[in-house]
């Protein structure tokens, strides 16, 4: 109601309570601890099989509840607000690597650890609303300047370096990464500031996506990093087929960047989903009755916001996503 029915629907004052009053984002919020955090991580996940929020992280906690509805204003947001600010601070302070550390001082894992949290938190400011936040608006210059730097370097023209019989990134690597694209695309304003490098960003995700993982050398470690962009990352049907709601958020992200009109190839995936749709607007699956799911950590935040328990409400999230995305690419809305 909040996104789509702007304008068309109630009065907001009318309907701005209903967020408070679902029994997931409650059992959510009422999960952080004092010091605003919860579970004392950032960006953990529950297990896949979880039936509840056990070890999820302040990052998606915050995201699901912005996505559930709540105002950035709302008491735990505002708890969680302090250590996100603090996490954009460009230092290497050990102290706030939190489940990513360990038992042994690793300089270079503790800055892969920083910078990670450092731009996971500008994306969940970013998305709260904070775009005019000069601490947040100089962490975006920053991390903009440092990925834009790179995708301009020799190091960006050939990323991949042979480790043995891997192709690695190395450690100075700073490919765009998905919470950058989160935060740009929360922060209309700035990339109208910086177009140019936001622009030189959607060329390096329109490339073909490269077949090796990417994995970055830390020290003497390799470790994976599915949040680092190197090209598309949804250029067909199969990957859409693959994981639904990240492929929505993907296409989501790309609308608020304005980026999804000028790819024929994510416009095609996307009028994909509003052809899947019945005569009464409502998304249904290619095969099978079961609600998509999800092992995506960016998506978490996303999918699935209903509890699943009618029985059609489990396509209400792709069927909303979809009509979020058209509001986004300007199409009127028809409200079932």
């Amino acid at each position: 109601m909040a996104e789509v029915t702007r304008g068309a629907g109630p009065r907001a004052s009318d309907h701005e309570w209903l967020p408070y009053s679902y029994r997931p984002a409650i059992r959510l919020a009422v999960q952080q601890q004092r010091d605003g955090t919860w579970n004392r991580s950032i960006l953990s996940l529950p297990s896949r099989h979880s039936a509840d929020f056990a070890h999820v992280g302040t990052v998606p906690a915050v995201r699901r509840l912005i996505e559930s509805g709540w105002n950035a204003e709302s008491p735990p947001l505002i708890l969680a607000r302090r250590l996100l600010f603090r996490l954009l601070a460009e230092d290497n302070d050990p102290a706030f690597v939190y489940e990513l550390g360990s038992k042994t001082r690793d300089d270079d894992l503790v800055r892969r650890s920083r910078g990670l949290f450092r731009e996971a938190a500008a994306a969940a400011l970013a998305q709260c609303g904070y775009e005019n936040d000069p601490r947040l608006r100089g962490a975006a210059r920053r991390i903009l300047e440092r990925t834009v730097a790179y995708l301009e370097s020799p190091l960006g023209a050939k990323p991949w370096s042979r480790v043995g019989n891997t192709h690695v990134l190395p450690a100075e690597s700073a490919p765009p990464s998905l919470y950058t694209l989160t935060m740009l695309a929360h922060m209309p304003i700035f990339r109208h500031e910086h177009f140019t490098e936001v622009e030189r960003i959607y060329d390096w995700i329109a490339q073909p996506l490269p077949r090796q993982e990417a994995v970055q050398v830390f020290g003497k470690k390799q470790i994976s990093q599915p949040h680092l962009v190197m090209g598309d990352m949804l250029p067909h049907r199969n990957a859409v087929d693959a994981d639904i709601p990240f492929a929505l958020m993907w296409l989501e992200t790309m609308a608020r960047l304005n980026f999804l009109k000028r790819n024929d190839g994510w416009m095609k995936l996307f009028e994909r989903f509003v052809d899947d749709r019945d005569r009464s607007g409502v998304w249904h699956p290619h095969k099978g009755m079961e609600r998509p799911s999800t092992v995506h950590p960016w998506a978490w935040s996303t999918f699935p916001l209903d509890d699943g328990l009618g029985p059609d409400s489990k396509w209400t999230d792709v069927t909303f996503r979809i009509g979020l995305i058209g509001k986004l690419l300007g199409r009127e809305i028809e409200l079932i």
